[in-house]
């Protein structure tokens, strides 16, 4: 749930000996937005989630520890608990705990009436692929409306964002690339 995600985010800001002014600077999200968020006052996306993750040097799944280990090979049975439901979306890693992963793969449900927000960037590649509903993707200040069976990929450090403009759910297949963290 969130309360788990504030109280991880707040372990493991504090661990880093980081500030949430620290954090706030990295992110371009507000101190005031981060200690709501740490104190489970409010809800976090999928995005305000990647940006902490960045910041402080973990993958996103470090928030979603519900994999099975199996000789350093992960397996994810379908049907797992899903990993987090928070206001605006349901959030499913299908990586596992793998160290230094390579890419993170996640199963995303978005939400009717999900925020447009304001586009980011950051080092990696993206891959998504739509499987239900419709799914606006923002690309250099460009929206382009993904259907079930379309995908894109694209170079992170481009400004993007994504969002649920319809009444209806969104589920899409998101892989990101992330930096190898030492």
């Amino acid at each position: 749930m969130d309360r788990d995600i504030g109280i991880l985010i707040k372990s493991l800001r504090k661990s880093k000996k980081m500030t949430l002014k620290e954090v706030s600077e990295k992110t371009d999200l507000s101190i005031s937005f981060l200690s709501q968020v740490e104190r489970s006052l409010c809800s976090i996306t999928l995005q305000s989630l990647r940006k902490i993750s960045e910041a402080l040097g973990v993958s996103p799944s470090y928030f979603f520890p519900d994999t099975i280990e199996m000789d350093k090979n992960m397996i994810r049975r379908g049907g797992a608990k899903q990993a987090e439901h928070s206001s605006s979306f349901i959030y499913s890693d299908l990586s596992g705990n793998v160290t230094n992963p390579l890419f993170v793969p996640i199963l995303v449900t978005l939400l009717p009436g999900d925020k447009k927000e304001t586009p980011f960037s950051h080092e990696g590649q993206e891959f998504i692929y739509v499987l239900e509903g419709m799914l606006t993707v923002i690309l250099n200040d460009t929206e382009y409306d993904l259907s079930p069976g379309d995908s894109i990929h694209m170079e992170s450090n481009v400004p993007h964002n994504w969002f649920n403009k319809t009444k209806h759910p969104t589920q899409f297949i998101f892989v990101s690339s992330t930096p190898l963290i030492v």
